[in-house]
């Protein structure tokens, strides 16, 4: 079945696949949900991902992080900003902070995907795509 919003279907898959404790899921792949998962194993959120398939079949195999004995997921909360419906934009003066700087909110400038403290650094500012701690 086809996802008119894929971030948010990315994110739904996520936050499932962490809830069973499974150690990887399986993303529809397009250049945004590549750049996301880029992002999330660039801050340690996921271990890895891996582009499989071909074609309109293609996917992103994303390999989860948990910590400790009890496998406790290292991604607590994903929640969607800016949808559809309603985009959220912020110039790089009022970007949130995310739980005082432990989470990030991943920003799409026009220099591409990247964290919160990435875009305040060079001084652009974006679409607030979602939050994740």
């Amino acid at each position: 079945m086809a996802a008119n919003d894929t971030i948010s279907d990315m994110l739904t898959r996520i936050r499932n696949a962490c809830m069973v404790q499974h150690d990887n899921t399986k993303v529809p792949m397009t250049r945004m949900t590549r750049n996301i998962a880029e992002v999330l194993k660039d801050e340690g959120f996921i271990e890895n991902y891996t582009e499989a398939g071909e074609g309109i079949e293609k996917h992103l195999v994303i390999s989860l992080k948990y910590k400790g004995r009890n496998r406790q997921p290292i991604i607590q909360k994903l929640q969607r900003v800016s949808k559809p419906g309603l985009r959220v934009y912020s110039n790089h003066k009022d970007l949130p902070r995310v739980l005082g700087g432990i989470g990030i909110a991943i920003i799409s400038t026009s220099k591409g995907v990247m964290t919160d403290r990435q875009a305040r650094k060079e001084g652009i500012g974006g679409e607030i795509l979602c939050y994740v701690w």
